[in-house]
């Protein structure tokens, strides 16, 4: 064989000629079905492994019209919280059988588009799906739900009724840690948040509102600055356009980490000290909150589990057992994690 040359698949036709046995005796064998004797059974195995045979999983898919692959839908692979995520999904549907196909849409609405495209094509039994911060019309999911296929939304999911979601309570969570600064003494909080559309972010900020009010603080517009993404390089804009205010806030808290690390990094390079005169709390709990200098205070967001979990809610479709509309939406718990950005008033060095 030439180097440019492929080597051609072996196929059930030619395990049946060598063992001079009908294709179908072939298939069944490898299958382990009842009707065939286990001499065959294992002569079949024996041979396919000495030849090097695959199973061709499209051509399987094509005639039972079954998969068994979950389709996996997410924005970044290279984000904590995300990849996490992704080896909760894996892990669950490995477990029951299942395989997965991970594709990202880096945020974007129409690769987004084309990806699902991809994934029905592939015939996948279920997609699970964490939406593109772009994403504001959701028709292309319809291909999935019409067809009969489970879609499972993780975390960002479409802000309207009749879907199944596996998420946290954004409200509850952010309300708890703005809460918490107000305790450690803060009275002007800013807040960074994300794309406005995206019902997280959109909870995040009504819960840090809320807690401002629960606790007799006006709601300063100023000091509600309105990201995007929340990247790092958003983070540090953000940074120094809420410090550049008169007066600047003394407390800050961030709908995610990324950002609370550059407001971290920003008000350092300025002399401010932390927690002392501006205490920062994040979202996510992500490794860098034990990296960066003071610790990143922030909010425990079970990824892993979210992503198990999902997996579960997808089973439970295919198998008829999501019957109740509190069936369809998975809420999982979450709690605040205090470290140094945020304890101006010292309780970690307490005994």
């Amino acid at each position: 064989m030439s180097k440019g040359d492929k080597k051609k698949d072996v196929t059930i036709h030619d395990l049946a000629q060598e063992l001079k046995i009908s294709p179908s005796t072939v298939s069944r064998a490898l299958r382990g079905h009842s009707s065939i004797g286990e001499k065959t059974k294992k002569a079949v195995r024996e041979l396919a492994k000495k030849r090097g045979y695959r199973p061709n999983a499209i051509a399987s898919s094509l005639r039972t019209n079954q998969s068994n692959t979950f389709g996996i839908m997410v924005s970044w692979i290279n984000r904590t919280f995300i990849s996490s995520l992704i080896a909760g999904i894996e892990k669950a549907a490995r477990e029951a059988g299942n395989r997965v196909i991970i594709t990202q849409s880096h945020d974007i609405a129409e690769l987004e588009k084309e990806n699902l495209q991809a994934l029905y094509d592939s015939r996948i039994s279920a997609l699970i799906v964490s939406l593109a911060m772009e994403t504001r019309d959701y028709s292309h999911f319809s291909l999935f739900s019409k067809n009969g296929i489970p879609v499972v939304f993780v975390d960002r999911f479409p802000n309207k009724k009749d879907i199944h979601k596996v998420h946290i309570n954004n409200f509850n969570a952010a309300f708890e840690a703005t809460e918490h600064l107000i305790h450690q003494g803060c009275s002007r909080l800013a807040h960074f948040g994300g794309a406005r559309h995206q019902a997280i972010y959109e909870d995040r900020r009504s819960g840090y509102i809320a807690a401002l009010k629960k606790n007799n603080i006006d709601v300063d517009e100023k000091l509600i600055l309105q990201g995007n993404s929340l990247s790092a390089e958003e983070g540090l804009m953000l940074a120094e356009q809420a410090l550049a205010l008169a007066p600047p806030p003394d407390a800050i808290f961030c709908a995610n980490d990324t950002a609370a690390v550059s407001a971290i990094r920003y008000a350092k390079s300025k002399g401010i000290a932390i927690p002392e005169q501006l205490a920062i709390i994040g979202f996510n709990n992500d490794p860098i909150c034990e990296i960066i200098d003071p610790p990143l205070s922030s909010i425990h967001h079970p990824a892993a589990e979210m992503g198990e979990a999902a997996v579960k809610q997808a089973l439970a479709i295919l198998a008829g057992k999501i019957e109740t509309e509190s069936a369809r939406s998975v809420t999982l718990e979450t709690h605040v994690v205090i470290r140094a950005s945020s304890d101006k008033l010292g309780s970690l060095a307490k005994p």
